[in-house]
């Protein structure tokens, strides 16, 4: 049965597309619900540290109260009675030393690890000379070279860089290389047929697939250089927040110590932020088929 519409006749009616309902007051619902989930487990934790040191389960030397930590953040964050801060430096200024430190480290692991992985990924020959080394380097612990790197480069920042450099360098070669070797063959394939060459393989088609898995090397990455931002300013590290730590674990200033791991942990969380942020706009394509 065919249906004819003569000239002039009233076209039928377009059935409208259902409405969609806005996402938009669930989203924030749901963020006012884990935003107050949040809270609520934060004020558990502060009041069982509370209970904790009113019991005097240890001296308070050891386990100051919540009270206490945040004078002494006022105190790291202030001048007073002449004195700044702690160190002679403000806390802004010792995890601004250290974040600059971790991003100059970090910039320079990628740099190096992201070329260094693809051609581990994508040359075999290259992969059984280097992989075994970067395997090497990523099992070790930063205080086992940490030492050398003083003897080669003093006790300037040279040594602090470098060690941050051999941290975050191996997780970026690595996610960077396994990523590669995951790349669809028949991407590889059809851009072959195109007339793509080894290097125009590499960077046009196999880099750009990777690139979201390199992106979460780099997040390991910047991980990896926080947890060893202490141990490399425990050499002449002021200022810095790990220079600060050690400074007040010298004169048992526990509370001090807590303000420093309490800085580390909140500029860790919103580095992380800004890198999953970043990856978003970058790969919107994650996590979609």
């Amino acid at each position: 049965m065919t249906l004819t519409v003569r000239p002039g006749a009233p076209a039928a009616p377009a059935k409208e597309a259902p409405a969609r309902t806005s996402p938009g007051p669930h989203r924030r619902f749901a963020a006012l619900r884990w935003a107050a989930l949040r809270a609520v487990a934060l004020a558990v934790l502060l009041g069982t540290w509370q209970l904790v040191v009113l019991a005097e389960v240890w001296p308070r030397v050891l386990v100051p109260s919540p009270g206490e930590v945040w004078h002494q953040f006022v105190l790291s964050s202030t001048v007073h009675d002449g004195v700044r801060g702690q160190s002679g430096h403000l806390l802004i200024e010792h995890l601004g030393v250290s974040l600059r430190r971790i991003g100059i480290g970090t910039g320079y692991a990628v740099l190096a690890g992201v070329p260094l992985g693809l051609l581990i990924g994508a040359v075999r020959p290259i992969a059984v000379v280097l992989e075994p080394a970067v395997t090497f380097l990523r099992t070790l612990p930063p205080l086992a070279y940490l030492s050398l790197l003083v003897i080669w480069f003093g006790i300037d920042e040279s040594p602090k860089v470098w060690l941050l450099i051999i941290a975050a360098l191996p997780p970026i070669a690595a996610a960077t290389a396994a990523a590669v070797r995951t790349v669809p063959e028949h991407l590889v394939e059809a851009a072959r047929a195109l007339g793509a060459g080894p290097l125009s393989l590499l960077l046009s088609v196999r880099l750009p697939a990777a690139l979201p898995e390199i992106l979460t090397g780099v997040r390991i990455a910047v991980g990896v250089a926080y947890t060893s931002v202490v141990a490399a300013e425990t050499i002449n590290g002021v200022p810095g927040i790990g220079g600060m730590i050690r400074d007040a674990q010298r004169y048992n200033q526990t509370a001090v110590v807590i303000v420093g791991i309490i800085a580390i942990g909140l500029s860790g969380i919103l580095l992380d932020a800004l890198l999953r942020t970043a990856e978003r706009h970058l790969v919107p394509w994650r996590g979609h088929k």
